[in-house]
């Protein structure tokens, strides 16, 4: 049977409740697998691994019990290798590179924050300011709303008003959050956001960055700020 794997620690830092599972169903045992220093935290693997939320919370709540305790490099979910024996070659042959890594996320946690605009409201601050639209949108009602052609225009114009309002929040909720984290990650882009930022923080000064989050959330009521945190420092491990 496979070897699926969910973090990298330090040898000694992981004291796994002796009752720990993990993915599978049943649930399959968690165990630890030592070489050169390090210990990596797995369980078998079935033979018909699908991204079952059941599965998901399992992945999560073992990098959670391990989080609590010691800094790990989390594995993405899927992680699995084809026997013990291969996880334990991949610790010795990067030994030096993980405990690098693993001091410098000792004590860290990561925070992604995404932004979306509220469509009524971006759309009254677009027309608010910007008197040649404002006047096009009094100019088109008080002609019954204008031709098809002059609606069309119109949107057009709405839209290419809102991108760039986009690129003036995005750099604004870069700058308010930024100074409170050590390291930042661009996330990937996708549709229903226009920032997927995640933030590398010392635990001690989450606080902080959850207090600029809603600092910006009451200047730029107009924004729909969601953050998620905190968790394994996935965007800034590198396996």
């Amino acid at each position: 049977m496979s070897t699926y794997v969910y973090c990298i620690a330090r040898s000694g830092d992981v004291d796994l409740p002796e009752d720990l599972t993990g993915i599978g169903d049943p649930p399959l045992p968690v165990r630890q697998l030592e070489q050169a220093g390090l210990t990596a935290v797995v369980s078998d693997c079935p033979d018909r691994l699908r991204p079952k939320r059941r599965d998901l919370l399992a992945h999560q709540r073992v990098l959670a019990e391990v989080g609590r305790k010691s800094a790990a490099l989390p594995m993405r979910f899927g992680s699995v290798a084809e026997a013990d024996d291969d996880v334990r070659d991949v610790l010795r042959e990067h030994a030096d590179g993980y405990q690098e890594q693993l001091q410098r996320l000792e004590g860290r946690v990561e925070y992604n924050v995404k932004a979306a605009h509220q469509q009524e409201a971006v759309l009254h601050l677009v027309l608010a300011q910007n008197p040649d639209l404002r006047a096009r949108a009094e100019a088109d009602r008080s002609n019954g709303g204008g031709t098809y052609e002059e609606r069309l225009r119109f949107g057009e114009l709405v839209a290419t008003a809102v991108r760039e309002r986009e690129t003036v929040d995005a750099e604004a909720v870069r700058q308010a959050l930024e100074p409170a984290a050590e390291s930042l990650r661009v996330g990937p882009e996708s549709t229903g956001w226009f920032v997927n930022l995640s933030f590398l923080i010392a635990q001690p000064r989450a606080e902080h960055l959850l207090t600029a989050v809603r600092r910006l959330a009451d200047e730029r009521p107009h924004l729909e700020l969601r953050v998620n945190g905190p968790l394994p420092p996935y965007s800034f491990t590198d396996i």
